[in-house]
């Protein structure tokens, strides 16, 4: 017969399971986090373009890599906010980023991290905290909606609480939208609120809380058409420059939009067409 102490030692053991092992960042460069159990999961081969191929970003890609650059070597950085016109590189270029610098510091670790799972941070945080690497949190597709209170969570890795943002940690976030919420939520605030201004500030404040604000703007024909060129010569494949406009224009024409997506997905169909692969 089983002893009573033993069975309510393994109930209280399924009630409260031991804390997962320490992560092995050896494993990989970058890492996405999960919960429900929490764990970090290696990613063998980052899904990113070249630095180089990102065209028409110029300065957004200069100040996020210096900024990368001098967190890596141990020096202070901004958490950054990425915002602006969807498939223009935001989420891109955090990734080149991260590989271009990761070749001058083996200890810069990404770490990709769903909106959903933004209540888990503080965990998450505790395990980066003590580790001898430096992290660049990536959050990708931020926003808020009406009455979502993920964004005081997010308060946690921007400002840290009592025990501050670990000094090996940095906070990187794409978005469509410059204060992370929809415009009509804001004026829905203002106009409905007792005080206004305060129901407003306590959400549109988060955006303030980083350091960088780099702003993605829809290209321009000759920018759209170059960041093809640039695809053409990196994988090596040699169309006729007239034939190329004309088909890139029309490509674009039946997609309503210009941005270094379309580009990306014209060049995707036309490698395909060529016999090659990308």
């Amino acid at each position: 017969m089983t002893d009573p102490l033993d069975r309510i030692a393994a109930a209280l053991e399924r009630m409260s399971p031991a804390p997962p092992a320490a992560p092995d960042f050896t494993q990989a460069a970058a890492f996405v986090w999960h919960v429900e159990p929490d764990r970090l999961e290696p990613v063998a081969r980052v899904n990113r373009v070249d630095l180089p191929l990102l065209v028409g970003i110029d300065r957004s890609r200069d100040t996020l890599l210096d900024n990368t650059r001098r967190f890596a070597a141990g020096h202070a950085a901004n958490n950054a906010l990425l915002w602006g016109a969807r498939g223009m590189g935001k989420s891109s270029l955090v990734k080149a980023v991260h590989g271009e610098v990761q070749k001058e510091h083996k200890a810069l670790k990404l770490i990709e991290l769903q909106r959903e799972d933004l209540p888990s941070v503080g965990r998450l945080l505790n395990h980066l905290r003590t580790a001898p690497y430096r992290f660049v949190l990536f959050c990708d597709d931020l926003s808020f909606s009406h009455d979502d209170q993920h964004y005081k969570s997010l308060k946690a890795v921007l400002d840290g609480g009592i025990e501050g943002r670990p000094e090996n940690v940095v906070f990187y976030a794409t978005s469509n939208r410059r204060h992370l919420m929809p415009r009509d939520m804001i004026e829905n605030e203002r106009s409905t609120s007792i005080n206004p201004s305060e129901a407003v500030e306590e959400k549109v404040s988060l955006s303030d809380r980083f350091g960088l604000w780099l702003g993605f703007h829809p290209c321009t024909q000759d920018e759209y058409l170059a960041m093809i060129e640039g695809y053409c010569a990196a994988y090596a494949l040699n169309v006729d420059a007239d034939t190329l406009r004309a088909e890139a224009i029309e490509w674009q024409a039946t997609r309503g939009a210009r941005s270094g997506r379309v580009a990306w997905q014209f060049f995707t169909d036309l490698a395909g067409r060529h016999g090659a692969s990308v």
